[in-house]
């Protein structure tokens, strides 16, 4: 089990580095051709929408409840029972998200007016910052769509991960960069409003997606034709764990969205420096957390369906180790090399340096909860493994009234830097809660041995910062450097951390390749 489990958040970490690397090309392109202004603003306004209903409908609560059920179905069901199930759930999913999306394309305006009131207010008023209030309202028309078919694909996703076939889903995401890079390069440039032109990449990238996963189904013999099934026992089960779990693994979403809210009040740019720190942290977030957060939740759903309750705590406590691992070095290093990234990314084109230092802001304070966060994808598996969806939920509606009070606390003395310290706060409050629940319900504790791992890899870390701090250029030699020698310093630091950071671990007694015996 131990080396099944290696192999496949070797492929699916394997996977989602060419997604997240030619996510970061996506951005870079983005920003050279916007910057940080007031279509960059918009664009990532209407972006951010569908893809927090993402949440609900396709990836988030919606696989969080359906991956265990499935599992559940092909442990102890006929083949044809499993058909039976996949239909019914595509159909009555299906459904359901079509009246959504017909609904969010005919009521952007709506959408637009709640969730940029700043920019409504400004349209009402007849200020220049109503014009944002317009453009979002056309945008949402063109990448709401792209809720439909990433509903679809994360639901063909689903299948395949229980199944083993991890590469697959974890490389769709590839075809969404492929198509905004297209876009951005032959499409917008051609427009009097570029901003139009990434929007159209958005649905055209979902459209690819979607139909990426359909030959792989077929060969799977998962291939079904949707049928309605809302009383369908298994289809029951399903929606009876993903209602509580709609707002339960959202909560970060929802944050996110009440930052949206508040920064349409702030100045320029507000939306854009949030939205490029948040890509960053998406990088090893999606790397890390998300790629192992995504071969555990079958593995612990077995264990749970097999009564396996010490492999259980096992498993759960070789995704802790591994999050650890990976997680706390990728956050020092975040925070330190925060403004040298978004140099070497970014610094081109209409992206000015006083983009990138306002960014490096928001990118340290979200950088901070980097661990939090890669925690809470290890954490919540354990719940809904076992098919427990409501406790996460109270933790979720905890994190996100915190995230309210934290937001009043800190964006009012430091704006949308602010913002980002509340998010992260936030998440290691749910980070915590997650952990208690489970240590309470004696399903997971962390052993002696696990602290003493999480101290040398602290300990580690330190000598990575130190070496780092050490070799750091100042701003000023920063700014000096060419674009080759920026790329050539950081990849060099980096380089220089990482090698300090295996060494030093390797003299603690830890041997990272070796991780396989946790399970």
């Amino acid at each position: 089990m131990s080396k099944k489990l290696i192999k496949s958040g070797m492929i699916v970490s394997a996977m989602t580095l060419i997604s997240r690397v030619l996510g970061l090309v996506r951005d870079v392109v983005i920003a050279n051709l916007m910057g940080a202004g007031s279509s960059a603003d918009v664009f990532f306004f209407a972006n951010k929408i569908p893809n927090f209903l993402r949440r609900l409908f396709a990836e988030g609560a919606f696989a969080q409840a359906f991956v265990p059920v499935l599992t559940e179905y092909q442990e102890k069901n006929t083949k044809e029972e499993v058909r039976e199930l996949i239909s019914k759930v595509a159909g009555t999913l299906g459904i359901l998200v079509t009246i959504v999306t017909l609904v969010g394309v005919i009521a952007s305006p709506v959408l637009a007016a709640l969730f940029g009131g700043g920019w409504f207010l400004a349209w009402l008023n007849d200020e220049p910052n109503g014009a944002k209030f317009e453009l979002a309202s056309l945008m949402l028309k063109i990448t709401f769509p792209y809720l439909w078919f990433i509903t679809f694909t994360a639901l063909a996703g689903s299948i395949l991960n229980t199944r083993g076939r991890f590469a697959v889903s974890a490389f769709t995401p590839v075809f969404l960069n492929v198509a905004i890079i297209a876009a951005a390069i032959y499409l917008a440039p051609n427009l009097s409003q570029p901003e139009i032109g990434l929007a159209c990449g958005v649905f055209l990238g979902g459209l690819v997606q979607f139909l990426f996963q359909i030959p792989f189904l077929i060969k799977e013999r998962a291939m079904v034709r949707p049928s309605w099934g809302w009383h369908h026992p298994g289809v029951t089960k399903i929606r009876t764990l993903m209602i509580p779990a709609l707002f339960g693994v959202s909560v970060s979403q929802i944050n996110l969205l009440l930052d949206t809210f508040i920064a349409s009040f702030l100045m320029t740019g507000s939306i854009s420096w949030l939205y490029y720190s948040d890509r960053l942290l998406e990088f090893p977030l999606g790397l890390f957390g998300i790629a192992i957060a995504t071969v555990i939740l079958p593995a612990l759903s077995k264990r749970h369906v097999n009564a396996e309750s010490n492999e259980f705590a096992k498993t759960m406590d070789w995704g802790v180790k591994a999050i650890i691992l990976l997680g706390l070095p990728a956050m020092c290093g975040l925070i330190m090399l925060a403004k040298p990234m978004l140099m070497v990314l970014f610094m081109r084109g209409a992206f000015s340096y006083e983009d990138v230092e306002m960014a490096s802001y928001s990118l340290m304070a979200y950088g901070s909860g980097l661990l939090s966060f890669m925690l809470i994808k290890i954490l919540a598996p354990g719940y809904y493994s076992r098919q427990d969806t409501r406790t996460p939920v109270r933790f979720g509606i905890i994190a996100m009234v915190s995230n309210m009070v934290f937001n009043l606390i800190f964006a009012i003395p430091f704006g949308y830097v602010g913002l980002a310290i509340a998010t992260s706060l936030s998440a290691l409050l749910n980070a915590f809660l997650l952990y208690r629940g489970l240590h309470i319900a004696n399903v997971y504790r962390i052993q002696k041995s696990t602290l003493i791992f999480s101290v040398k890899v602290l300990l580690a870390a330190g000598v990575m910062l130190a070496v780092l701090f050490k070799l750091d250029p100042t701003t000023a030699q920063w700014i000096d450097l060419s674009f080759i020698e920026r790329s050539y310093t950081l990849a060099k630091l980096i380089a220089f951390a990482a090698i300090s950071y295996f060494i030093c671990l390797v003299c603690l007694g830890i041997r990272p390749w070796k991780m396989k015996a946790a399970v």
